[in-house]
């Protein structure tokens, strides 16, 4: 059997029949990518996170991977009363990673304000099945409309396996 140790790519196994990897990756490396994009606007003034539709899916190679979860693009816009508030959550399947809160992205004291869209977390799946991340958008003062405006450009939810 040849092993090959090269500093630079961690150890490299020659494969064999049913062998899940050719490679044991070292901790902190990308393991794999996924992204997925919309261009659909998405508004509410729910209290209760409501679904973007904003979804990816990944499939950790290991139980013990992490998975970074990356939302870019598009804008957060409050209308209405002052102190209006628009709150991002991921999910992971059903779970809500930021809890109750989500990530405050607007507050203003005037009635209406946007700012750019972006939320992000290092989350530990602990699988080796197929898990599916979605954006949510809610309003943390239900007197105003918030939006996710994705219509002139687009949101994009980058995933990323990262070996523990």
């Amino acid at each position: 059997m040849t092993v090959i140790i090269d500093g630079t790519a961690g150890i490299t196994f020659p494969v064999t029949a049913g062998s899940a990897s050719a490679v044991q990756a070292s901790s902190g490396r990308v393991l794999q990518v996924v992204s997925s994009i919309t261009s659909t606007s998405t508004s509410t003034t729910s209290a209760t996170p409501v679904t973007t539709g904003l979804t990816a899916s990944i499939t950790p190679s290991s139980a013990s991977s992490k998975v970074l979860v990356q939302v870019v693009g598009g804008t957060c816009d409050n209308v209405g009363s002052t102190g209006q508030q628009t709150l991002l959550t991921i999910y992971r399947n059903s779970t809500n990673l930021f809890g109750s809160n989500g990530t405050n992205l607007t507050f203003s004291t005037l009635a209406r304000i946007m700012a750019p869209a972006s939320a992000g977390i290092l989350d530990s799946p602990a699988t080796t099945s197929a898990t599916t991340y979605t954006l949510y958008i809610a309003s943390a003062n239900t007197a105003g409309t918030v939006s996710l405006i994705a219509s002139n450009s687009v949101v994009t939810m980058i995933l990323m396996e990262i070996a523990a």
